[in-house]
């Protein structure tokens, strides 16, 4: 029986350790349209703009004043400014961080991440590559049912402009 209990030992340690989920488990290798250096991040974002985009952290849930904003507009990256997401697309999600249904088409990529020991799915900014959230299936059933949980210090909101009737 200690035998058993030791070959299950070393099946399990051995296993966790191959370099075939080392492997796996790296991040893609997309080259972004915008692309700089450490230092040159460093230089144009916060330290919370660049610990999230660029060392993919998370901000605490509800300190975000993006979370409760829903002025008409859009939301860009913090980063490079591209257009993420609309705010007709943003519903309150109840987690503390500001969520949509849906990005702007093509402009948000996908990855996995371990970081927590399991796979997740990764939002990227689509042009610069900084890590934006994740994205879960527990949104909104009468639209796309998914939830882009996004940093807040990821995104930079852009209020539509009004139209003055003169």
């Amino acid at each position: 029986m200690k035998r058993v209990i030791l070959l299950v030992i070393t099946i399990l340690v051995v296993s966790c350790t191959g370099t075939a989920q080392k492997e796996s488990k790296t991040k893609s290798e997309k080259v972004y349209a915008v692309s700089k250096t450490n230092t040159e991040w460093k230089k144009i974002l916060t330290n919370e703009q660049y610990y999230i985009l660029r060392q993919a952290g998370t901000e605490r849930p509800f300190s975000s004043p993006l979370n409760k904003l829903y002025a008409s507009g859009t939301f860009h990256c913090a980063a490079c400014n591209t257009p993420l997401y609309e705010s007709k697309y943003k519903f309150d999600s109840g987690t503390g961080w500001p969520s949509f249904d849906r990005a702007v088409k093509g402009n948000v990529d996908k990855d996995v991440d371990y970081k927590l020991g399991y796979a997740r799915s990764e939002l990227l900014c689509g042009t610069c590559g900084g890590h934006l959230g994740h994205v879960f299936n527990d949104g909104p059933r009468e639209t796309t049912g998914m939830r882009h949980c996004i940093n807040g210090d990821a995104l930079i909101f852009t209020p539509n402009e009004t139209k003055k009737n003169e």
